[in-house]
């Protein structure tokens, strides 16, 4: 009897630990799988380019010399300090300013213009911008009615801003077929066709580092348009195109991007618009 008492408890003893390791494991097991789906993957799904805007110190600098290789290849033969002593050493800021509001329903863009609180839109970030106190050194703008009014209220704010000009570049359009697609604006696809080839070369037109004369760091100021300019944004940072329309940028709101000198992007601002009161502020 007491050796059947006994047997009774060993097994007891042994099921409690066995169901003790079960839900240890389980409960591992589970650990595993929760902190699976919390910890970032450290593999990057795409390597950043380096060289984007074809200015990197190996594609300007002239070689000294040049090897053939065993494919028959020309091999350029640079040396590494001389790459570094010709490279930029400046870093150029770009802060892209959104026009204010307009009469978005009229049938011409020549009557597409600042509506009063558009006006008063671009006075308060002609303010700001000559708040920061930063040594600009150009105005860039759409020909755009909205853009160019825009301009004109900025610039009079930054007097001390001499360079002062248009480009047409910079003008609305519908840079790359959006995904998700958006409700209610579906332009043809041979506007995605002229209108993209239009916005990436204004992109490739101001988008690059600083050149190697270029001794300080530079400010430049655009006034454009919120499609060009979430557009700029996602092929900047080298982000899917399609996805430029998953953000949005307020009526005269800045977005301020920054190239260094190695080529880095980064993004400071989107849609900057905190100096302006709420009553002041709209997305159309």
């Amino acid at each position: 009897m007491a050796y059947m008492k006994k047997l009774f408890r060993v097994r007891a003893v042994m099921a409690a630990a066995g169901a003790i390791a079960g839900y240890i494991v389980t409960g591992d097991e589970r650990n595993k799988t929760v902190l699976a789906a919390l910890t970032p993957i450290n593999t990057s799904s795409v390597k950043w380019d380096s060289n984007w805007d074809r200015r990197a110190a190996q594609s300007l600098a002239k070689p000294s010399k040049s090897k053939i290789d065993c494919k028959n290849n020309r091999v350029k033969d640079i040396p590494e300090e001389t790459l570094e002593k010709d490279g930029p050493t400046s870093t150029r800021h770009l802060i892209f300013v959104r026009h204010g509001q307009f009469h978005l329903q009229a049938a011409t863009d020549a009557d597409m213009y600042l509506t009063k609180l558009g006006r008063e839109q671009a006075a308060l970030t002609g303010e700001r911008l000559k708040q920061l106190e930063l040594p600009y050194s150009r105005i860039v703008y759409s020909t755009m009615t909205r853009a160019t009014e825009t301009a004109k209220i900025i610039s009079g704010k930054l007097s001390c801003v001499k360079d002062v000009e248009h480009c047409d570049l910079l003008r609305e359009g519908a840079p790359f077929l959006p995904e998700p697609p958006i409700n209610g604006w579906q332009p043809e696809m041979h506007e995605f066709y002229v209108d993209g080839a239009r916005i990436e070369a204004a992109f490739r037109k101001y988008f690059h580092r600083a050149s190697s004369s270029q001794e300080k760091d530079s400010y430049e100021v655009f006034v454009c348009h919120g499609n060009v300019i979430r557009y700029f944004v996602c092929r900047a940072l080298q982000l899917p195109l399609e996805a430029w329309s998953r953000m949005t940028v307020n009526n005269g709101s800045m977005t301020y991007l920054i190239i260094r000198p190695d080529g880095q992007v980064v993004l400071k601002q989107l849609g900057e618009c905190g100096y302006m009161p709420p009553d002041k502020v709209s997305e159309v």
